[in-house]
């Protein structure tokens, strides 16, 4: 008989899982939002699902309150039965969101699926006053507070009624006040730039406190944009690819958007995406996936599911592809940088050879070289450097003062040019290094500065870092 009791198997208890507190789990929701700038973003998603052309934030103060209004021309609140808006249903279908069936029967471009969104203003401010009209042209609101589960709904006192709903969140957080509208355009420019292009909203902010206003323009990347990239197909749906090839730089990075809204700002975030090419900070721009699933809270987190996993996958293809696009742009740059390294060599060997005195190193082949072509081109020409033009008289050197210092200048140009083999020429739009027969500004500042104090001073030696000196001088006297 024991034996028998012993060999039964536990009866097995199933149920299903509830909430214990409602209260308690929307203020868990409420508060798992922890963006303000997110937050806002999302109240101007919901003016872009109702179709609205025009949404307006405005930031100010009003009976010494800090507020945040967002106001939209869009189709308002659904309404109910009796043609008012249905404030109800918003307030008591929490996570219940209407979209999610506007979708099931095939209503496209909508973002909103939680049904939370609207609790996140408990990160923005103490109190919510959403307004819209009804079928009568009525206008009616409805209040929500933070930490307050009831809710009030009653016409509002208006002569006309807006079409549209308009937001307003009074008093904001002590935190928040120092949100400035500036800061809310940069942030809604990048966090919803293409559904921004797919809709053609007009998003402007008034900042009445700076009594300043913005545009909201979709963000530009920068750099080159990337063509003929292969096409991301998966058995989930397609990757929108749109990546820009810039110059490394830490501020480039590639941001993964979900519908047209940024969900990450940089792949690297990711640990699967801490890897080439993603981490060389060559590329700007951003990846869409519509089927990868996200963190319903704060909606800046992916869910490491199966729809995450080929997500993955479906991106190897682009990885080899950019790591090409890189390493050929890593090698035009070296070979870019060497090039400009031997320019730079070479014009400072030409430089020093032209201000040494050629009878101290005549025997470098290559200072003959660098003055320019001989004259004489027949066989057994005698290649030696060109005679110091310095030793010999000028014309006008009894002269006294500025008169005989431009003939000095004048005289040491045309021996200059005759050394080199080349008759005086005119700029005709070149560079003044070529209008002055192929010597640099700084060069012949210090031929110009040492000739002068031998002009003055016959058979006299001067330091280089005092001709110098004399430079800036010489320059405007010259000129």
């Amino acid at each position: 008989m024991n034996q028998t009791k012993a060999h039964e198997k536990p009866s097995q208890a199933r149920g299903r899982l509830k909430i214990g507190d409602d209260w308690n789990a929307i203020t868990i929701i409420a508060l798992s939002q922890s963006s303000p700038l997110k937050a806002i973003a999302e109240l101007v998603e919901n003016s872009i699902d109702a179709k609205a052309r025009t949404v307006t934030i405005t930031r100010g103060r009003e009976h010494g309150r800090p507020f945040l209004a967002i106001r939209d021309d869009g189709e308002g609140v659904p309404r109910d039965s009796e043609g008012r808006p249905d404030f109800r249903y918003v307030a008591t279908h929490i996570c219940d969101s209407v979209k999610r069936r506007l979708k099931a029967d095939g209503t496209a471009s909508l973002q909103g699926e939680f049904g939370i969104g609207l609790l996140s203003f408990w990160t923005v401010g103490d109190e919510l006053t959403m307004t819209s009209t009804g079928a009568d042209q009525r206008a009616y609101q409805m209040v929500m507070r933070k930490g307050d589960p009831s809710y009030s709904v009653s016409p509002k006192r208006t002569l006309f009624g807006d079409g549209g709903t308009e937001v307003r969140i009074a008093p904001l957080l002590d935190g928040i006040r120092a949100l400035s509208g500036e800061k809310i355009q940069w942030y809604l420019a990048a966090e919803l730039r293409d559904r921004i292009r797919a809709t053609g909203v007009r998003i402007n902010v008034v900042d009445k406190m700076a009594r300043k206003q913005y545009a909201v323009e979709p963000r530009q990347y920068e750099g080159r944009l990337l063509h003929q990239l292969p096409l991301l197909r998966t058995p989930l749906g397609d990757i929108y690819v749109e990546l820009f090839l810039n110059e490394p730089a830490d501020t480039n990075g590639v941001a993964f958007y979900r519908r047209g809204t940024r969900v990450i700002d940089d792949l690297t975030l990711l640990d699967h995406f801490a890897r080439a090419p993603w981490n060389l900070r060559y590329l700007q721009g951003h990846l869409d996936a519509s089927f990868v699933n996200l963190t319903p809270g704060t909606r800046t987190g992916i869910i490491y599911d199966a729809a995450y996993i080929t997500f993955c996958d479906g991106l190897q293809p682009l990885e080899a592809k950019l790591v090409e696009v890189i390493e050929a742009q890593c090698r035009a740059e070296e070979e870019q940088a060497s090039r400009e390294q031997l320019r730079a060599i070479q014009r400072a060997f030409r430089e020093a050879l032209l201000a040494l005195p050629a009878e101290e190193y005549d025997w470098f082949d290559v200072h003959a070289r660098a003055l320019g072509p001989v004259s004489d081109s027949s066989e057994g020409a005698d290649r030696r450097p060109p005679p110091n033009v310095l030793e010999e008289p000028f014309p006008g050197a009894t002269e006294p003062g500025k008169e005989k210092r431009r003939k000095f200048l004048a005289w040491r140009l045309h021996r200059y040019r005759a050394s080199c083999g080349s008759a005086p020429r005119r700029s005709c739009g070149r560079s003044r290094a070529t209008a002055r027969g192929g010597v640099s500004r700084r060069t012949w500042n210090f031929i110009g500065s040492w000739s002068k104090a031998r002009a003055h001073s016959p058979g006299c030696t001067i330091r280089r870092s005092r001709s110098w000196r004399r430079r800036s001088q010489v320059s405007r006297w010259s000129a």
